[in-house]
């Protein structure tokens, strides 16, 4: 089990968006095993490829007992209500703010042999899948939040021992 460093608010990478995967080759498949063992610890919904430092189009994936991957996803349809989540990221750690997440949500990708994969999810599927390709676009959760949510919240992240 390989377990990789989430890279932190600030590293260049979390705000630089992907590079779509092309042929799948060792390195490809080096890091889908990456991200699904780093995905794979206790309180993690989710991980992007720019998390680890890696600045490709795929996530994993861990909620309700599922641990899965995507390649090259796409956010192709989203539903229900925007509504304010409890949102936070292991970019951002020990911090959580109300993000706007759409309560039903769609992403298409493929797995590593091709072949075309579609998630679906509502609840905390939905927000981690809107969550995860945000990461892919070069977004942090905290990039949505307006006002003095924002303030807020990047005055807590500067007062951080990790920043």
């Amino acid at each position: 089990m390989v377990e990789r460093a989430i890279r932190i608010f600030g590293d260049p990478v979390l705000k630089t968006p992907t590079d779509r995967i092309g042929p799948i080759d060792d390195g490809v498949r080096r890091l889908v095993r990456d991200l699904l063992d780093t995905v794979a610890l206790p309180g993690r919904a989710g991980v992007a490829a720019t998390q680890i430092g890696v600045g490709l189009r795929a996530f994993s994936y861990n909620v309700d007992g599922t641990i899965g991957y995507i390649l090259n996803p796409e956010l192709v349809e989203t539903a229900g209500e925007c509504r304010e989540v409890d949102e936070g990221c292991l970019s951002v750690p020990g911090l959580w703010y109300p993000t706007r997440r759409y309560e039903q949500a769609t992403v298409r990708g493929t797995d590593l042999d091709g072949n075309t994969v579609e998630l679906s999810g509502t609840g905390l599927m939905a927000q981690a899948l809107q969550h995860e390709c945000d990461h892919l676009d070069g977004k942090l959760y905290i990039d949505r939040l307006e006002g003095d949510a924002r303030r807020d919240a990047m005055r807590a992240i500067r007062a951080s021992d990790w920043f």
